[in-house]
């Protein structure tokens, strides 16, 4: 009997599974309940236990309102939006032109997008916030606008994936009917890497979402705050209730859970087509 088939490694592996799902859902599952406790409750009861009344929204209700969360919303869904429609496009054309086209430099430019990942990003933001202040974007969502819309290594690589699945007869019996770069790209390419796209929308627009520096440093004005930094602003009065901060948390994750569950099928399409050719 081989090891991976004795009862022994069959126990360890499902023990580990299982031990993996616990160290997962705990902690989500008493932030849940502490969101749904009043005050008295969580002081006296365990994290873990369930709150008396599941229907007690009031920490919500304060969490929305009193931390202006529904601005946050609004900001994050218009830097989201515009940031990754840019980078998508952006990176999916670099992607192109890399497979597609020989020229001279093709690898060196490839190269100076790994070397761009390799270069810490504290060591050059003294100069990005220079170029940011120079061009008065400072303060406004422009600025973590110009900032996203930058196409990693990740999305690049991804895309070059998918692309070398895509055969280049495509592209030859399209040119053959007239059909320009420009026209092959958008009609043909483009469509064919939905499963592509819906994986670095998942990384990036997560990355984005979850991103607390760049808005905290470059949209400090009121009414400019995006979700992290609302939930940020808990950490005054509010720092000893966690009743309203867990309510907090559970808000942000919300919409974040629904992507996921509506473009799981593609992620995963994306990362096992991604790394097969």
């Amino acid at each position: 009997m081989t090891r991976g088939g004795s009862p022994v490694f069959s126990l360890l592996k499902y023990l580990t599974l299982v031990l993996g799902v616990f160290a997962a859902v705990i902690p989500i599952t008493v932030v849940l309940f502490t969101s749904l406790k009043t005050p008295e409750e969580n002081a006296r009861n365990s994290a873990l236990m369930a709150p008396e009344n599941w229907l007690n929204f009031v920490n919500y209700k304060r969490a929305i309102v009193e931390g202006h969360m529904m601005t946050g919303f609004m900001n994050t869904l218009i830097i989201l939006v515009i940031s990754l429609t840019g980078a998508i496009i952006l990176g999916t054309m670099i992607a192109y032109i890399l497979d597609r086209f020989n020229f001279r430099g093709k690898k060196i430019i490839l190269n100076l997008f790994i070397l761009a990942v390799l270069i810490p990003g504290v060591t050059t933001q003294v100069a990005i916030f220079q170029i940011i202040n120079n061009l008065g974007l400072f303060n406004t969502r422009a600025s973590a606008i110009v900032l996203y819309l930058g196409t990693d290594i990740i999305a690049v690589y991804i895309f070059l994936q998918f692309l070398k699945t895509i055969s280049t007869e495509l592209d030859e019996s399209a040119m053959l009917d007239g059909a320009s770069y420009f026209t092959i790209f958008f009609k043909i390419i483009l469509p064919l890497l939905k499963p592509a796209i819906a994986t670095v929308v998942i990384i990036k627009g997560v990355g984005i979402y979850n991103d607390f520096y760049i808005p905290f440093l470059y949209m400090p004005k009121e009414g400019l705050n995006v979700v992290s930094t609302a939930l940020y602003k808990f950490k005054g009065p509010y720092v000893s209730q966690w009743e309203v901060i867990c309510a907090a948390i559970i808000v942000c994750i919300i919409p974040t859970l629904i992507a996921f569950l509506s473009l799981q099928k593609h992620i995963y399409n994306g990362f096992t087509q991604g790394s097969v050719k």
